[in-house]
């Protein structure tokens, strides 16, 4: 029996819902706006979207999204469709294409949604995911259980490479173990990036030296193909860990080919996803958006964070890092590290550990470490507390009792 791949949509119409659910199948797969006499039922049969499931959830009156003809009811669904490996291949730009292409502009759709995607083993074969993952990840900072506590070198943009350099030498006299660009900072005439990966590594590389432990920190080669590629010989070169990439500024190919040419790992950053995310009547759920930037390589992905200063629910936020940490494949797990940050403290510690289950994570702070009054060493120590005591399952008060970096820092968290 032929693979077949899987989405299942969020759906209002204003149409008959089995009708619309027809015309999107025939959009995405082999039909067009009129019947043509090529358009045989065996072509059909062998190569077009199935309907698979479509289940009615409501009726309201007013539309979602705006359209060109009202209707006087709108009816919301679920649908799943199915198409045939055989329409693109194991391929995931033309994937996406087919599960996500010209269906939310249909007039017969006043609504669509992504809310899940499943697909065959054939695209485990063709993309090996994530090169480091957790695993790669942990050997590489040298942290071996725990979350990795990381921050974020603010301000985001203004500091030259010798103040960004001095900030890293504080963070890592401070115990830190992760440390990233933001995704605003990456070339600019300021602080160009070869300037800036030189003298942060150098101070990489000498704290390296003397304590025996190298800091992860993830430079930010955004750009076009030749230069990220240019960028991550540089930071390979200088003895670098770890790159960073925004994935709706690279595209697919983008990320595809950094994989390709990668040998550290890609902390991913997905800044747009609220444009993509943010209305429940458009757009895609985090758990299939993720599955095409995991195959394509990501080893990190963000994933917001509990109490975030963002719109993002909590729920929202730990399904997302949950299907971060959810093999893709029985067979290949593939997995990627979630990353939480966004207005983080060690305040978010307990409930992000007892959601998740694990601190397989990324934890970065930026104000959260920064802020402590007694520097960033007892910010990072405050903030590496209040994992300890999320772990043993200590309320943080009571482990504050003897830890007086924690202490200090319940005051102003």
């Amino acid at each position: 029996m032929s693979e077949r791949i899987h989405a299942t949509y969020w759906l209002e119409t204003g149409d008959d819902p089995r009708r619309a659910a027809e015309v999107i199948a025939g959009e995405q797969s082999s039909g067009t706006f009129i019947t043509l006499p090529n358009e045989t039922p065996a072509l059909k049969a062998r190569s077009g979207a199935r309907i698979e499931r479509l289940e009615v959830l409501e009726q309201v009156g007013q539309p979602s999204l705006p359209v060109a003809t009202p209707a006087k009811v709108y009816t919301r669904c679920t649908l799943e469709l199915s198409w045939p490996i055989e329409n693109l291949g194991p391929s995931l730009p033309n994937l996406m294409s087919t599960i996500a292409g010209n269906l939310f502009e249909l007039r017969q759709v006043s609504g669509l949604r992504v809310l899940d995607l499943k697909l065959p083993a054939s695209f485990a074969a063709a993309y090996p995911g994530p090169a480091f993952g957790i695993a790669g990840t942990r050997r590489l900072s040298g942290v071996a259980q725990g979350p990795l506590i990381g921050t974020i070198i603010k301000p985001s943009v203004g500091l030259d490479p010798a103040q960004t350099a001095e900030q890293v030498r504080q963070l890592i006299d401070g115990g830190i173990d992760f440390i990233k660009d933001d995704e605003l900072q990456a070339d600019g005439p300021h602080c160009p990036f070869d300037e800036r990966v030189r003298a942060v590594m150098q101070v990489v590389n000498d704290a390296a030296q003397r304590d025996g432990r190298k800091v992860m920190v993830a430079f930010n080669l955004t750009g076009d193909l030749d230069q990220m590629r240019r960028r991550h010989d540089l930071v390979q070169s200088l003895g670098g860990t770890c790159v960073m990439a925004s994935l709706n500024s690279i595209g697919l190919v983008g990320l595809l080919e950094l994989r390709r040419h990668a040998s550290l790992p890609i902390h991913a950053h997905r800044c747009g996803w609220g444009y993509l995310s943010r209305s429940p009547a458009l757009g895609w759920d985090f758990a299939p958006w993720h599955q095409i930037w995991r195959l394509a390589g990501a080893d990190h992905l963000h994933v917001n964070g509990l109490a975030n200063k963002f719109s993002e629910s909590d729920a929202s936020v730990i399904a997302a890092a949950r299907a971060v940490l959810r093999p893709l494949f029985a067979h290949q797990p593939m997995p990627a590290m979630p990353v939480f940050s966004s207005g983080q403290t060690g305040l978010q510690a307990p409930g992000t550990y007892a959601a998740l289950g694990s601190a397989d994570l990324i934890h970065a702070a930026g104000g959260g470490i920064f802020g402590h009054p007694g520097g960033i060493a007892s910010g990072v120590s405050a903030f590496r507390q209040a994992w300890e005591a999320a772990m043993a399952g200590t309320p943080l008060h009571e482990h504050a009792k003897t830890h007086a970096e924690l202490r200090s820092a319940l005051e102003f968290w």
